[in-house]
């Protein structure tokens, strides 16, 4: 098969075609892999880290060059993608840092106790080891920062593993371009042959998380696609783990006091439209208390917003789709936004609110669950904050809440409690989109959020992902990991 950029805001095709990755390609790609992930584990953590340092260095070289590329592939805007360009530069060396400090290699050291069981003991020393091989899909929104030498790669090539990253076909130029930059740079650091590669192409994804050579996968996009993915690399002869970060609604709860806050309005439709809703922490869900004018306040800055690019086809059409069944739905009224999708060229959609109310919202779970990828906020009116815990009830796993509360109010603790149990991070007066890259941070959460609520894909504990422990009892000091000694 054969892939080709595609303009979103012309809809027009540009670039050269680039071809798929055959499967005996793969195989002889995974093959360097697995043969040079054996060196790659050795390799010394100030060493790993010089190699990051040196890809961050080649790509924030190219940063106006490989930004341009990706506005003509994704339509997302120069300033947006130079800044992500910065983003995945400061990750790499965030990773470079972590190595250097040692604080990720989970040591733990038990000198010898006298004596019997359980009390008395020999000398035990654990630590993390890489697991080998991993399989990174990359994002088709984020073409930096969560795609071929993004947050996945970059822990990944951290924590001692080699990558096998696949191509993106919303931008396939920008991640040939990218994959480039980052084999030359890590080449010239010393780093051995088939420490990473790229490949291309539907059959080739798929063939990627079922080669025996692979050990562990991450996953950025949709639902359906991460969790088609995630079942193969478990049904495998040698399943392995494979960390999803899917589909998420991301609830935000206005609390009545909070709703008497002039700028909410203003604020909260900034946080959805931006990227044109199409971040995984968009606020798509709001609750507001029904009497508080809080609905039409966003209605009317909604109306004055301009329409937003897509990234592609099939973004559009699942937006056009999922927003009129939403819209289909009894007791669902459209107070702005009434023709979101443009007929026109290219791939555009104007922002549009839905509300309904408590009642219709319990009765039919699409409306809780539903992720409209693009910028629809769904405002659900409540009359007490008790509904509201009832709706969190009702609410599957989200990457993200946010509260927008005064500390005091009666039943905010209660709410905090019930959105810690579906969320992996919650926003206290702030908003969900823009996800802090630093060693606190957790980007996941509870299924369909993510496949493993355990684990985060962005920050210093992203590494824990491709590590598994290792204790050595009454080992000689020079055959431990140096580490270790």
């Amino acid at each position: 098969m054969l892939s080709q950029s595609v303009n979103p805001r012309t809809g027009q095709p540009f670039g050269p075609v680039l071809e798929d990755t055959t499967i005996e390609e793969l195989d002889a790609i995974v093959t360097r892999a697995v043969d040079a992930s054996i060196a790659w584990a050795d390799y010394p953590s100030d060493e790993r880290a010089r190699v990051l340092d040196a890809v961050a260095t080649a790509l924030h070289a190219d940063a106006q060059a490989l930004a341009e590329l990706a506005d003509e592939e994704t339509g997302l805007g120069l300033s947006r993608l130079v800044g992500e360009v910065a983003r995945t530069t400061f990750q790499l060396r965030m990773f470079a840092d972590a190595l250097r400090a040692g604080t990720r290699l989970g040591m733990v050291i038990d000198p010898p106790v006298a004596g019997d069981p359980p009390a008395g003991h020999p000398e035990l020393r654990r630590m993390l080891l890489p697991l080998g091989p991993v399989a990174v899909y990359g994002a088709s929104n984020f073409p930096f920062a969560f795609s071929v030498m993004g947050g996945d790669s970059a822990s990944a090539l951290a924590a001692g593993c080699t990558v096998v990253a696949k191509a993106h076909p919303s931008h396939p130029q920008t991640c040939e371009r990218v994959a480039e930059v980052a084999r030359m740079a890590i080449a010239e650091a010393g780093a051995p042959d088939g420490t990473f590669a790229l490949v291309r192409g539907f059959e080739v994804g798929v063939a990627l998380v079922e080669h025996p050579g692979i050990k562990a996968g991450a996953f950025t996009g949709s639902t359906a696609g991460g969790r088609a993915l995630f079942d193969i690399a478990v049904r495998r002869p040698e399943p392995i783990p494979f960390y999803g970060e899917l589909g998420s609604v991301n609830p935000v709860v206005i609390t009545p006091q909070a709703a008497k806050r002039p700028e909410l309005a203003e604020a909260y439709v900034a946080s959805l439209c931006v990227g044109a809703g199409q971040f995984c922490t968009n606020p798509g869900l709001i609750f507001v208390p029904r009497e508080s004018g809080l609905t039409n306040a966003i209605a009317d800055v909604i109306g004055t917003q301009s329409p937003g690019v897509l990234l592609n086809a099939n973004v559009e059409s699942n937006f056009g789709r999922h927003l009129a069944d939403l819209v289909a739905i009894a007791g669902v009224r459209v107070i702005a936004g009434d023709s979101p999708v443009d007929d026109g060229d290219g791939f555009t959609a104007s922002p549009a609110v839905l509300v309904t109310d408590v009642d219709t919202a319990l009765r039919d779970e699409r409306l809780l669950t539903t992720e409209v990828f693009g910028p629809v906020g769904i405002v659900v009116e409540y009359d007490g904050l008790d509904e509201v815990l009832t709706l969190i009830g009702a609410l599957e796993g989200c990457l993200v809440s946010t509260i927008h509360a005064d500390s005091d109010e009666e039943l905010v603790p209660s709410l905090v409690s019930a959105l810690a149990r579906v969320s992996g991070r919650i926003v206290w007066n702030g908003w969900p989109t823009g996800v802090a890259v630093t060693g606190a941070q957790h980007h996941g959460g509870p299924y369909p959020a993510a496949t493993s609520s355990l684990h985060t894909s962005v920050g210093t504990t992203a590494m824990r992902r491709f590590q598994r422990p290792v204790a050595f009892q009454s080992m000689p000091s020079h055959l431990l990991p140096s580490a270790l000694q």
